[in-house]
């Protein structure tokens, strides 16, 4: 039993390093994922506020009239 402990703990650290590496990438990616949103999420913004200005822009508003009823 104590033969198989060391190559136990070898493998148990082999295993610590790999996760530890997949989470250090995995950091990297969401990190670049979250810049990503945050510019796709300024220019959806922009070109809202671009659309908008283009339909007030073209479409006439109707004058504010009573209807004839009244």
């Amino acid at each position: 039993m104590d033969t198989e402990l060391p190559a136990r703990i070898d493998r148990l650290e082999e295993q610590l390093a790999h996760q530890s590496l997949t989470i250090d990438e995995l950091n990297e990616v969401v990190a670049r994922q979250a810049d990503l949103i945050d510019a796709l999420d300024r220019k959806i913004a922009a070109l809202t506020s671009q659309v908008e200005e283009l339909e007030d822009a073209a479409i006439p508003q109707p004058a504010i009239t009573k209807p004839p009823h009244y």
